[in-house]
């Protein structure tokens, strides 16, 4: 017979440990001597290392019982759930590895989304934490599509943008924002869902507008965000003349557009440049 010490170290476990299972069930208490001491017997033991095996094995404690204890059908409807699961983790490990090594060897970044490594070159710094801001927004498809915008800019297309100063004077705001619109008039044209982006949302149209306009006033300066709108509006007009060929009618209320190459705009409508 053991003391709860010694039926722990013969297990492997600590102490603190055999009185979590017994917390949960999966242990039986054992006797008391008359001092009120437990002794614990083989039996005990061998349940400890049965309960072990099944946690290395990576069997949730609110399945051991089923698991260990459960014949047939049961036990094995048990075991390929939590198969699946180790599957599924196995997998998003050695995606983590891939990218770390890639990271390692300089040819990769942690800054923008996975996915949009190859393009993060032609995102400004501000551009890069909008985008990961917009993946907790916008469903894979939606991020797929910016992707494709972003990869379709000529390299340096934003520069003009990223380098506008807060004092910058109406003729430069202008002439920026015009250029602009034609990049993000194309986007609305390429991508018509951006005009009605909601089904592409993660979130409700109400926390994806705040979110977003609370990331652009901290990622821009005054200047850059009186372009953006500017662009926006000029991009609405295009698409609402059919400039571009897409549909007549005009985009939902000016909202702030950012992200070089394109990006969604608010739960209302979309853009970029």
């Amino acid at each position: 017979m053991w003391s709860t010490r010694e039926v722990a170290e013969l297990a492997g476990t600590t102490v603190n440990t055999v009185r979590h299972y017994h917390r949960a069930g999966l242990l039986e208490e054992p006797e008391r001597t008359s001092n009120g001491y437990k002794q614990y017997r083989a039996r005990h033991l061998v349940r400890l290392l049965q309960i072990r095996r099944l946690r290395d094995l990576g069997v949730p404690l609110a399945q051991i019982e089923t698991v260990g204890t459960a014949q047939g059908s049961d036990s094995s409807r048990a075991l390929l759930a939590i198969d699946a699961d180790l599957a599924s983790s196995i997998e998003r490990l050695q995606r983590a590895r891939a990218e770390i090594r890639a990271i390692l060897d300089g040819s990769t970044t942690t800054d923008v989304p996975a996915g949009f490594e190859d393009v993060a070159d032609r995102l400004s710094d501000s551009d890069r934490s909008l985008v990961l801001v917009y993946s907790q927004l916008y469903d894979d498809s939606a991020m797929s599509d910016l992707k494709r915008m972003v990869a379709s800019e000529p390299a340096g297309a934003g520069a003009e943008l990223d380098a506008l100063t807060p004092d910058a004077d109406e003729p430069t705001r202008q002439r920026i924002a015009e250029a602009l619109g034609l990049s993000i008039a194309r986007h609305l044209s390429d991508f018509p869902w951006l005009l009605e982006p909601a089904e592409h949302l993660s979130r409700s149209p109400q926390e994806t507008q705040e979110t977003f306009l609370e990331t652009l006033g901290e990622l821009y300066n005054e200047a850059q965000l009186d372009v953006l709108v500017r662009a926006g509006a000029l991009a609405r007009e295009q698409v609402g003349a059919g400039v571009t060929g897409a549909a007549p009618e005009p985009a939902p209320p000016d909202v702030p557009v950012t992200g070089t190459g394109g990006a969604p705009e608010d739960g209302g409508g979309g853009s970029g440049r």
